[in-house]
């Protein structure tokens, strides 16, 4: 296997990964927001605590190895398709990074929303997820 077949494969899988931690943290906060006992919630804070940080690493290889993909290969360096794409993965950037506001908000005590509201909120990466293979594979314009 050549090396941008490597660099691929290692991009999708962290990508894989890092997906897994963005559908998970919130279903946390679901169940933060809906649950008052105080060692389920220490629990629950840990757990997230632990996820956010192991996830951020993910998130970050499976940019950087993107990044590489765009810039050392060129792949879909010119295509209308990648720039949107593009777009979308800064939107998971800022998901993220808003998953970050949330937990301390959560570990300060904080936090008011809903669990209905984070029921919603853990909707957003299926549809980025959603619309960024559909880019990927068809390849639009």
């Amino acid at each position: 296997m050549t090396s941008y077949i490597w660099i691929k494969t290692l991009h999708v899988v962290f990508v894989i990964a890092w997906f897994a931690g963005l559908f998970y943290l919130p279903r946390i906060f679901v169940n933060l927001a809906d649950n008052q006992d105080a060692a389920v919630r220490e629990r629950l804070l840990t757990m997230a605590r632990k996820l956010l940080r192991f996830m951020t690493g993910l998130g970050v290889l499976a940019v950087v190895l993107g990044m590489v993909l765009l810039g050392g290969y060129g792949v879909g360096a010119k295509a209308g398709w990648m720039h949107v794409k593009l777009v979308l993965v800064l939107l998971l950037i800022v998901y993220h990074a808003y998953c970050a506001v949330l937990l301390h908000r959560f570990g300060a005590d904080t936090q008011r929303r809903s669990h209905v509201w984070f029921r919603w909120f853990n909707e957003v990466p299926v549809l980025l997820l959603f619309a960024i293979v559909a880019l990927v594979i068809g390849k639009p314009f």
